[in-house]
């Protein structure tokens, strides 16, 4: 009796026993999974510095995710930028493309050289740079296999052989440049509609380049310095091959049977009879054709003579009237003729207002005219610092963005000077900058045509529109939003030596998937007059309020990297706390961090969050004070704040990894 009520109780604890073996052995398996990938990253990482890096240019001395330009999540590697860096090293086998969490990879700049490796291990890659280095070798066939891939940049390299035509099956291409290589063989027929930057220019592709709908959009800027290309779309006729090579393929002989053979042979008996007749009548024949065509020779010259006489008795009778004729109508002709030539001029210089100085940058396609945009219906959206911007709806149902830049304001800037700027400015590409796609310019009207973003702008988001009010954001999106802005202006810092000038709010988008995007960048270093004076006061506070102190007494275009870094620690304190800059006080970073907590606490209904993220809220409000330091030598590089606000992120995700294997140990337990 005793045996059998031991048995329920001695089951359960066997059952417990095994669950505790099969939970630990789990943990033991994960945590052995993530070790090995951790290990994994590492070396890969270190490889690649080893046989890359040849002048030390890359600090391994800390944590790897604390290198240049690496970005992890959970310890894992996603992000390897590293540009304009003189390496001069080779990209080798069992290095990054052992990096399989790897979403962007760039090494632009770098003077790597050697042959491409095989990518194929890189399986979550959505957008990779390679260009301005001296890569050879072929095309690495590894990158077709990428389902992800939306950018792709070899430009600027050595790389040789066909472009493989498998890439007409990636339907998430975005941005395609391969120029400035020495590529051969025909150009694929590409049509993705999503592909949106495309160039091979400088190549030495040959054939008649594909119509389709997509390449036919970019003209043929995408195609220039390819002299064996012709076609529709590079305006040059495919000379068709001549006649004496055309092959002529000789007609298979016919099946025959044995009686059709014998006759043959009977045949071949005869034959010299028949050569010796078709001679004869060849010659006669030939004779007489002769004869036929002397006869005709002459009459012709014959008929030619007698017309020239009649026409010289012609001509002696009408002279005299002619040169009448001549005299009276000489100064009419000649009056129209100029007359036409000066309405002639009139017209191509009009042409050439209308339509022949929309510049679109490089690379990009021609998907619009200066004519569609000056007859789209356009939509004021905002007035800036340096122009008005519109949104214009095309007739082929393309929204684009439309800077109209003050005439006023920019009224000491040259021609050239203005290209030069745009050019500069047009070469930007980051996916934290609103893209330049065109600007235009014709004596006092000068345009700058940007993509479209629908989701609004981070000012109406953190304080409102009058059709929607604005919410507290959580610290995520703080985080988020602005750790994109400052790639953005890190880029711009780092990698073009260039100046924002104009930081704020309304100057920060929210592209399809709410990331942030900075607009109006670079655009106030061609300004040399001020600005007219606003009706707005809180607007003009607001404005002011973004301006470090150095550059309030100093001149009109007065800008700075460390500028823009203070405009970005006002920027975060305003993302939040929710409030207008100009009513932001200065504060020690102590007596900071409880005004945020006091300012988030009376916006939430609810305190709990607050509670939970205070110390997030800490460290991001520490990196805004930092970055609003009154003397702008103690204010840290824009390089150095995205490094602060990765750090958090780690730290965050770390946290949680934390909080979640110990909470399943604890049910384990």
């Amino acid at each position: 009796m005793l045996l059998r009520c031991n048995l329920p109780i001695s089951g359960f604890l066997l059952f417990c026993f095994l669950f505790t073996i099969v939970a630990s052995s789990s943990s033991s398996s994960n945590h052995t999974k993530r070790v090995f990938h951790y290990h994994r990253d590492v070396s890969a990482l270190l490889r690649f510095k080893s046989k890359a890096d040849l002048w030390n240019k890359i600090n391994t001395s800390s944590h790897f995710c604390q290198w240049w330009g690496v970005t992890c999540y959970g310890n894992r590697v996603v992000r390897l930028v590293i540009e304009d860096l003189y390496l001069g090293g080779r990209l080798v086998p069992d290095s990054v493309n052992k990096l399989n969490q790897l979403r962007v990879l760039s090494l632009k700049n770098t003077s790597l050289t050697g042959p491409l490796p095989d990518f194929s291990g890189l399986v979550n890659l959505k957008s990779l740079f390679l260009d301005h280095n001296s890569f050879s070798g072929s095309f690495p066939l590894s990158v077709l296999a990428f389902h992800r891939l939306r950018t792709l940049d070899f430009s600027f390299n050595n790389l040789t052989g066909p472009i493989p035509p498998g890439l007409v099956l990636n339907d998430r291409l975005i941005y395609l440049r391969l120029d400035s290589n020495r590529f051969n063989g025909p150009v694929p027929p590409l049509n993705q509609s999503t592909l949106h930057t495309f160039n091979v220019s400088v190549n030495n592709l040959t054939a008649a380049v594909p119509v389709t709908t997509v390449l036919l959009r970019f003209g043929i800027s995408s195609f220039l310095k390819n002299p064996n290309l012709c076609g529709e779309i590079v305006h040059k006729e495919c000379n068709p091959r001549p006649k004496f090579f055309t092959p002529v393929t000789a007609a298979a002989p016919p099946k025959m049977v044995l009686g059709q053979i014998a006759q043959i042979g009977g045949a071949r008996l005869s034959r010299p009879n028949q050569n010796k007749h078709s001679r004869f009548f060849v010659i006669l024949g030939f004779i007489s054709g002769a004869f036929i065509l002397f006869i005709s020779v002459a009459c012709l010259i014959g008929a030619v003579k007698r017309r020239r006489s009649k026409n010289e008795e012609q001509k002696g009778k009408e002279s005299t009237a002619v040169v009448t004729f001549d005299a009276a109508e000489t100064a009419e002709v000649a009056a129209a003729i100029e007359q036409e030539s000066e309405i002639e001029e009139k017209v191509k210089k009009l042409q050439a207002t209308k339509s022949g100085s929309l510049v679109f940058c490089a690379g990009e396609a021609h998907v619009y005219t200066m004519d569609q945009l000056m007859t789209a219906s356009a939509e004021l959206l905002g007035r800036g610092t340096v122009g008005t911007t519109y949104k214009a709806l095309l007739d082929s149902r393309l929204i684009v963005t439309v800077k109209r830049l003050d005439a006023i304001r920019l009224a000491g800037v040259g021609r050239d000077k203005f290209e030069h700027h745009m050019e500069s400015v047009g070469a930007l590409g980051h996916p934290n900058l609103v893209p330049l796609r065109a600007y235009f310019q014709a004596k006092e009207e000068r345009l700058l045509i940007y993509d479209y973003l629908p989701n609004g702008s981070l000012s109406s988001l953190v304080h409102g529109t009058k059709s929607s009010r604005a919410t507290p954001l959580h610290w995520t999106s703080c985080l988020k939003i602005a750790e994109d802005v400052a790639q953005g202006l890190s880029y711009i810092h780092q990698a073009w030596q260039l100046v924002h000038g104009n930081l704020k709010s309304s100057n920060v988008l929210l592209g399809q998937d709410f990331e942030a995007c900075i607009a109006d960048y670079c655009l106030v270093a061609l300004a040399t007059n001020p600005p007219l004076t606003s009706n707005d006061g809180q607007e003009d506070a607001d404005a002011a309020a973004y301006k470090p102190p150095e550059a309030r007494h100093k001149s009109l275009n007065y800008q700075s990297v460390k500028a823009d870094v203070y405009s970005f620690g006002i920027l975060l304190l305003e993302l939040l706390t929710g409030k207008q800059p100009s009513k932001i006080p200065v504060l020690p970073l102590d007596e900071m961090i409880e005004w945020v907590r006091k300012v988030r606490e009376e916006g939430e209904k609810k305190n709990g969050n607050w509670r939970e993220d205070r110390d997030k809220f800490g460290m991001l409000t520490e990196v805004a004070v930092a970055c609003s330091l009154t003397s702008p030598e103690q204010r840290p590089t824009m390089w150095q704040v995205l490094k602060m606000l990765q750090e958090i992120k780690e730290a965050a995700v770390m946290e949680e990894c934390e909080l979640v294997m110990d909470s399943a140990n604890s049910e384990s337990s």
